[in-house]
């Protein structure tokens, strides 16, 4: 039986002087459509905030843009995205806009998260108890979607290459204490064969391919969202489905991802 990785603890058979190869590990146990947001950027910094009616009103607008996901939905509606940003920011944490999270990285609209969630739940994947069993996570950033997967997947590994997000995102997810969500510093590029099979992968960073160790780790049955390049040279969502006769991939709209890269930052 395979150790889950404690908080924190180093995963064992990794060497530290090569980065490609170092990866330090963290454990978390335990009304109106539109909606003004000016009384919530007031109070942004202050104790006991309550953001209920604008995730209400953000889940209304990913209902209507197509996200008919329930449990995505519910994700959404429970998960506050103002804590994963600058406080300064929060007067636009509920609006469908990407943002900027530090280090030349950014927090994608709610509505790309949302759908490439719906399709990842979309796929003959492993379910356990109507959620996916385990997915890996490329490029947790601020924490945000890590935060929304542990609400729909029974057990996350999200990998960050950039040292400083890393320590965010822990500091945004520690207070949280997600019994499910293992936070990885590593390169994403080489997933994580230490938490494979995975029911579904999904990455926050386009490449010009999907590396091979992700088609790897996929368990049978498994599928994997994540943006990639295209012929025409314009960047498009990537759904790959694994079945015991190979892959079957699907091309889907344009999206804009940060470029994804190697190594440990």
């Amino acid at each position: 039986m395979k150790q889950k990785p404690s908080f924190p603890a180093k995963v064992e058979g990794l060497s530290p002087p090569k980065p490609q190869s170092t990866k330090s590990t963290v454990h978390f146990s335990t009304g109106p459509k539109e909606l003004a947001l000016d009384s919530f950027a007031l109070q942004a910094s202050g104790v006991g905030l309550d953001s209920t009616k604008v995730r209400e009103s953000m889940v209304l607008k990913l209902a209507e843009q197509g996200v008919q996901d329930e449990m995505v939905l519910h994700a959404f509606s429970v998960i506050e995205r103002h804590k994963f940003i600058d406080t300064a920011l929060a007067n636009q944490a509920y609006e469908d806009t990407s943002l900027p999270i530090g280090f030349g990285q950014t927090i994608s609209k709610p509505n790309v998260i949302g759908r490439m969630i719906e399709l990842l739940r979309q796929g003959k994947n492993l379910m356990i108890t109507g959620k996916l069993s385990r997915v890996l996570e490329i490029g947790t950033g601020c924490g945000y979607q890590a935060a929304l997967l542990g609400q729909v997947s029974n057990e996350v590994y999200t990998v960050e290459r950039i040292q400083g997000l890393y320590e965010k995102a822990k500091e945004n997810l520690r207070p949280m204490r997600f019994p499910n969500i293992h936070l990885i510093l590593g390169d994403g590029m080489l997933g994580f064969p230490q938490g494979a099979p995975y029911a579904g992968i999904i990455s926050a960073a386009g490449g010009e391919h999907i590396p091979t160790p992700w088609l790897d780790q996929l368990a049978v049955g498994g599928r994997l969202v994540a943006p990639v390049m295209h012929q025409n040279g314009s960047q498009v969502l990537v759904v790959i489905d694994k079945s015991e006769n190979g892959f079957k991939k699907s091309f889907l709209e344009p999206v804009n991802f940060v470029p994804l890269r190697s190594g440990v930052a």
